[in-house]
């Protein structure tokens, strides 16, 4: 079977999570060797998000989003690929090294990139955000887990999740169309009129 080539570096977080990447696709990989990461490793990153481009897949645990925030902070415009926990979970733990092929390569196509994000308006505001249930009801984080999902940007709490939804560029008609199909799936036919998109 012919690997598809990526041409940017992959950062993962260990040996392991290199491995389950090459099952995968082909590509190039630093490691960050845990959450502290070292000057030297940022530097390589810097290194490589200049001449080839770099994509972050993080564990989609606490350790993973610091990574992914401390990569983002000191190396701006790297892509991000997300796994969900449920596509991550291993026995005990949630990691990429537990991912599927498939789910791993399914990530990487759906690469997001904070480009721009600062030159367009977000997708929504934070009041359309809570009328459509992202925050503030007893369904709030299952509802965010499964629109999450489906855009393939990772979870996360209510302030972060909609922070994510802007910083990755997420735009209106696809966050709308993502809720449509999430409330397809449940059955709720009453709200599907609510989810346009102007």
């Amino acid at each position: 079977m012919v690997l598809k080539r990526i041409k940017e570096v992959i950062v993962v977080e260990g040996r392991n999570d290199t491995v389950a990447v090459k099952r995968a696709v082909e590509a190039d990989t630093i490691e960050t060797r845990g959450s502290a990461i070292s000057k030297q490793v940022l530097a390589e990153i810097e290194r490589a998000q200049h001449l080839r481009g770099v994509i972050v897949l993080t564990d989609p645990d606490y350790a993973g989003e610091r990574i992914r925030r401390i990569i983002s902070e000191h190396v701006p415009g790297v892509k991000h690929a997300f796994l969900s926990q449920k596509l991550a979970k291993g026995k005990n733990k949630v990691g990429v090294e537990h991912a599927s092929a498939e789910a791993i390569a399914q990530a990487l196509e759906q690469v997001r990139s904070p480009e721009g994000f600062f030159d367009k308006e977000g997708p929504i505001t934070w009041e359309e955000y809570v009328d459509l249930g992202f925050a503030g009801s007893p369904d709030s984080r299952h509802f965010r887990e499964q629109v999450a999902e489906e855009l393939g940007i990772g979870y996360g709490n209510a302030k972060q999740f909609f922070r994510r939804l802007h910083i990755l560029c997420v735009n209106r008609e696809e966050l709308y169309q993502a809720i449509n199909r999430v409330r397809k799936d449940a059955g709720d036919e009453a709200k599907d009129d609510f989810c346009t998109y102007a």
